[in-house]
């Protein structure tokens, strides 16, 4: 789109599209974490070993696979509410089900019903995810990608404070079991918004056979000039931060913070900026465009990261932790705002499911990965050299964006015509 065919910003930002991408992010973040931390204290609650809590996170594994049945959703279309909206509809209407069910299970008693109720949520929560990021690709051209993708996130966030932060504050009220049954039904506002959103305009043909739909989004996207070192990308342009944060809890007692310092400032106060983090970053997207906002945020995510080694030398202070904290949300949310569009700008929008679902599985592989050897590093580098380590890991991100996103060059999905 030419700088005089763009729309006012104001215009797009208070678009009903923009609305549903907001409230279909809120529908995705709700159900995360009532298959983690509320299911873990309820489960803690009622006397259940340890071990066996620990062992309840396997039941998150179809997050990680959800590319193994987004080729389903790519391949057939269901007799009503069209392509998208028709797949979204079953999926939520399960998840009320499945969120309700679990609330009705007994995890002193039956913990393996607890865990194939709780599986259930994540299959149709992941289920939903696949077709929320077709829908979001699908609905808006790539200029309006980022905007959207960081309303997306910010909803996706809310939801899993309601979650997280509301369900534990009502079962301190309340049984655990009533909890459930409110947060299925705090899922009807996404119901909603699928009945009432129109059905994105279907322009790139869809696949016929599932061949089709499991092979040719593998073959379309590995025939495109650069697609291993855009791969290579997605794997390493937030790992600096990935593992900055992975020991910031225990780096924050280290040095003196109180846990109720750190629950205000890090996680209220942080949560406030990350949002606005994000908001920002998707507003300035509409101007700068998909690449330019990779450069310019994951240069801000670095130093941000950068600055931990700054806390670390100065110790205990709250006021430069705040500080640390604004800048450092702010930046992470404008640099997971940018990734997030990123990666739908390159999916085929015939393909958009499947290709969305490899490349978010992708994307979590350095969260486990990376994450897992943090601790040693932070215990024989100590913390200061920890957090420059971990700046100076965002340099591969950086330098791939010359293969493939140079600051002057068209967006990665013009160019492949996807």
């Amino acid at each position: 789109m030419y700088p005089e065919e763009r729309k006012p910003i104001l215009e797009m930002i208070l678009s009903g599209r923009m609305l549903v991408a907001l409230m279909m992010g809120f529908a995705c973040g709700l159900p995360l974490l009532l298959t983690i931390s509320v299911l873990q204290a309820w489960m803690k609650e009622e006397g259940v070993d340890l071990a066996v809590i620990g062992m309840m996170a396997l039941v998150g594994i179809p997050y990680t696979l959800k590319f193994l049945w987004a080729p389903i959703v790519d391949r057939f279309t269901l007799p009503f509410l069209g392509r998208r909206r028709g797949w979204l509809l079953i999926a939520q209407v399960a998840l009320v089900f499945a969120i309700s069910g679990l609330g009705f299970t007994d995890p002193a008693n039956n913990p393996w019903m607890v865990a194939f109720a709780a599986f259930l949520v994540t299959f149709f929560s992941a289920s939903q995810d696949i077709v929320v990021d077709a829908y979001r690709r699908e609905d808006f051209p790539d200029e309006e990608l980022g905007l959207a993708s960081s309303l997306y996130i910010n909803g996706y966030r809310v939801g899993m404070l309601l979650a997280s932060g509301g369900g534990l504050i009502m079962a301190d009220h309340m049984p655990f079991s009533f909890v459930y049954l409110i947060m299925a039904a705090c899922m009807l506002p996404g119901l909603l918004t699928t009945l009432l959103a129109h059905e994105p305009k279907i322009t790139h043909g869809t696949p016929k056979t599932m061949r089709e739909a499991v092979v040719d989004p593998l073959v379309e996207y590995f025939s495109r000039q650069g697609a291993l070192w855009i791969l290579a990308f997605i794997l390493f342009y937030k790992i600096g931060d990935t593992m900055a944060s992975a020991m910031t809890t225990p780096f924050y007692l280290d040095i003196g913070f109180s846990k109720t310092e750190i629950g205000t400032v890090v996680k209220l106060f942080g949560f406030w900026a990350t949002m606005a983090g994000a908001l920002v970053g998707g507003v300035l997207m509409l101007r700068l465009g998909i690449n330019r906002s990779l450069w310019i945020f994951g240069f801000l995510q670095a130093i941000s990261t950068a600055c931990f080694a700054i806390l670390a030398r100065i110790g205990y202070s709250v006021a430069v932790l705040s500080g640390v904290i604004a800048f450092e949300n702010l930046s992470s949310g404008m640099g997971t705002a940018a990734y997030a569009a990123f990666m739908a700008s390159i999916t085929n929008r015939k393909f958009t499911a499947t290709q969305y679902a490899l490349l978010t599985s992708l994307m979590g592989i350095p969260r486990v990965l990376a994450a897992a050897p943090t601790g040693f590093f932070a215990k024989n580098l100590g913390w200061e050299s920890f957090f420059i380590a971990c700046t100076l890991m965002a340099i591969p991100g950086m330098l791939l964006l010359l293969k493939f996103a140079p600051w002057n060059s068209k967006p990665v999905a013009e160019k492949d015509g996807s």
